[in-house]
């Protein structure tokens, strides 16, 4: 597999400098990135930016390559044993020619690092995701299971249906919940004394889908909220590393949330004011992750072919992207150059990754659309997620969740297409954009670069990384 996923090089036009005994260039440090060669990259990176009067920015952009090629070999940690024992379950008798082919085909994803063949860490549950065969086959071995989501959809969509058919209104009863969310930073990662700084996700208070948020408690006198009008919010603390011990950073908050869904009729969406700020803003391109390549472009014409109403335009989006690319196992966000195109080239993706595919979609083809992240917060389902909305002229902002794409209930229109115009009670918003600036402003290269919700931690002497912390949320029903 190509590692394609290093626009910094690109980005610095720093011409090739003679050593005294080495002459090490850019081309030659993009070259070892490319070939995997990534003990030999940090070297010459370290080499480059010795040798060299390099301006503040682009030593700030080498130091952060190196930290992706890190957190890419953190990613890619399987070995070949490892992969062959947990498919061997379901294919006792699994060989190196299935392997090949399923990676031929991009349902097992490796790379080479440092020489070694590497598997990633998601990779042999991802094939039974991804692959109809190997789904077929995790069926026949484990029977067909309900996971905690699908049981509360099964009664929550229809009665939001029912309710809001009723009513004419396009917000259902709200579910009232307490969470609980915290951060430990594992013993001695930092030196003891050492200032650690931590940014933990904090919830909106400027979506009408979610009210009367109530913060309850924090361990720590000092705090800081982030102003509203962060379009990524956090709760922010500093506290000081003790030797031996772990280090807690947690609060507690109740708040309201409310499903929403619109019952859309193509016919009742109004032609778009292109000359609005809103409409330019949200129809247009923006770096990296949201651009008009050509697969886009290719692909668009594929999906959408004269289609002209903005809503038929969403759901012909919605219902390719529910077809062609499933649900697996994600990359950090971090080491991809550019997301959508690596969902159309590795043919699966993340609720992140098909949202912001959906999301450069609909921009492209006139739609005004943005990114909206946080949790799912269902019971027997906790996990972090990410969504978008959409903007229809004489309704609104629509919310589109397409990971959680077309639902085969047996139950209706209504209820197969509740995601493309509408959204569950059991969200918990954090971020209304991706890759905005967090508050205080954060000194290095942030563990997640574009969405922002299990949270980000540094010192002085760097960015703490996910595998340095973990993460935890208890959630109580109160209704």
């Amino acid at each position: 597999m190509k590692t394609r996923y290093f626009l910094l090089l690109i980005l610095l036009s720093i011409p090739g400098i003679s050593f005294a005994q080495e002459k090490v260039t850019l081309s030659q440090i993009n070259k070892e990135v490319q070939t995997g060669d990534y003990n030999k990259a940090k070297e010459s990176i370290d080499f480059y930016i010795a040798q060299n009067n390099l301006p503040p920015e682009q030593v700030y952009g080498l130091n952060s390559l190196k930290d992706i090629l890190d957190r890419i070999t953190i990613d890619f940690s399987k070995s070949k044993s490892d992969v062959i024992g947990f498919i061997k379950k379901y294919y006792p008798d699994v060989d190196d020619k299935m392997l090949a082919g399923w990676e031929s085909e991009k349902s097992l994803e490796s790379t080479v690092i440092n020489g070694e063949k590497k598997y990633f860490g998601r990779g042999a549950p991802n094939l039974f995701r991804i692959n109809k065969q190997a789904i077929g086959r995790k069926l026949e071995v484990d029977g067909y299971q309900k996971d905690g989501v699908q049981k509360v959809l099964e009664t929550h969509l229809p009665a939001v249906v029912s309710e809001l058919k009723s009513n004419n209104k396009t917000q259902a009863k709200p579910v009232r919940m307490k969470v609980k969310y915290s951060v430990t930073l594992k013993p001695n990662v930092v030196p003891a004394g050492e200032m650690v700084r931590c940014w933990l996700p904090y919830p909106r208070e400027d979506n009408h889908r979610q009210t009367d948020v109530k913060l309850l408690w924090v361990n720590d006198d000092n705090y800081i909220v982030a102003p509203s009008d962060y379009a990524q919010r956090t709760l922010y603390m500093q506290k000081v590393a003790q030797k031996d011990k772990p280090l807690t950073f947690a609060f507690e908050f109740s708040y309201t949330s409310a499903a929403e869904w619109f019952n859309i009729k193509p016919e009742n969406v109004k032609p778009y004011d292109v000359r609005s700020d809103l409409y330019k803003e949200y129809t247009a391109e923006r770096e990296t992750h949201v651009t008009f390549t050509d697969q886009i472009k290719k692909l668009s014409s594929q999906i959408i072919g004269n289609e002209t109403n903005p809503y038929l335009k969403v759901k012909k989006i919605f219902d390719f992207i529910n077809d062609n690319y499933p649900w697996a196992g994600a990359r950090e966000y971090s080491t991809i150059a550019n997301i959508p195109e690596y969902v159309i080239e590795n043919g699966h993706g993340d609720c992140g990754q098909v949202a912001l595919l959906f999301i450069t979609l609909a921009r492209y083809n006139g739609v005004p659309a943005k990114w909206q992240s946080g949790f799912m917060m269902h019971p027997g389902g906790l996990n972090l997620h990410d969504w978008a909305e959409v903007y229809f002229e004489g309704i609104g902002w629509v919310p589109v969740d397409q990971s959680f794409g077309r639902r085969n209930l047996d139950m209706g229109n209504d209820i197969a297409y509740f995601f493309a115009n509408g959204i569950d009670a059991y969200r918990w918003i954090v971020n209304d954009d991706y890759s905005r600036p967090l508050f205080p402003e954060k000194t290095y290269l942030r563990s997640e670069t574009v969405d922002f919700q299990r949270g980000e931690l540094e010192w002085r002497g760097g960015n703490i990384y996910f595998n340095q912390w973990n993460w935890d949320f208890d959630v109580e029903y109160l209704d």
